[in-house]
């Protein structure tokens, strides 16, 4: 992923969220969608994004783990497609949230979720402003910036400078937090397209046993990855 100050690099990034892909700091739902039924990425309909938002979230997500590198990145792996169908459902909604206040934006995160706008609602919010900071400060949308100003736009807003209200403090936590689960879900939920990013740190995926290598430590596992519905990369 690209080297943002806070963030780690793309291989360590990787092996710590591969290691702690179901451990989020936001209570989350995965929305699921037959991988097979959905469309190449340049074919996507998007569900809940309008054409402005989805514009923003692929390149966003670019940079976040972009395709140059090691591995596949966010778009060879669909995650924008993920984080659509994810926002279009009751992960989006905050269904199963405790949404009620107080709210107090000064409170440490990890005290838990202090905004009364639901995720969808500050992607809703927030990517249009933060658009505005990008043509005020960079002189162009997000999108049509170069990669190295991409960055620098994409540190300001984890850094919180980019003057959004404090009610969508955790749009880039979300963000990223979104990218990740995207990447290593099961592809069944629109992301980890043919299971690349289970492939690259080699990760097998739904297997249903694993008793004889319980004691095989440190040795490759030699089987490639299954999804739940049971394809096989």
């Amino acid at each position: 992923m690209a080297d943002l100050p806070g963030i780690p690099s793309r291989r360590s990034f990787l092996k710590a969220t591969a290691a702690s892909a179901a451990v989020a700091t936001i209570p989350f739902r995965a929305e699921s969608a037959k991988a097979q039924d959905l469309p190449a990425l340049e074919d996507y309909k998007p569900t809940y994004f309008d054409a402005a938002e989805w514009t923003f979230v692929l390149a966003a997500c670019a940079r976040l783990i972009p395709s140059e590198g090691d591995g596949p990145g966010a778009i060879e792996t669909r995650v924008p497609v993920f984080i659509d169908l994810q926002l279009a459902g009751p992960f989006g909604a905050a269904a199963d949230w405790y949404m009620a206040g107080p709210h107090d934006a000064s409170a440490d995160p990890k005290l838990g979720y202090q905004s009364p706008l639901t995720p969808a609602e500050v992607y809703r919010q927030a990517i249009p402003l933060f658009q505005d900071w990008c043509r005020a400060n960079h002189g162009g949308a997000f999108e049509t910036l170069d990669a190295d100003t991409q960055d620098k736009a994409l540190t300001a807003l984890q850094d919180g400078n980019v003057g959004l209200p404090a009610e969508m403090r955790d749009f880039f936590s979300l963000l990223l937090q979104n990218t990740k689960e995207g990447y290593f879900a099961d592809p069944m939920y629109g992301g980890n397209h043919q299971m690349q990013a289970w492939v690259h740190v080699g990760f097998p995926g739904a297997r249903g046993s694993y008793l004889e290598w319980v004691n095989n430590h440190n040795v490759e596992y030699p089987l490639g990855p299954v999804s739940i519905s049971g394809e096989r990369a």
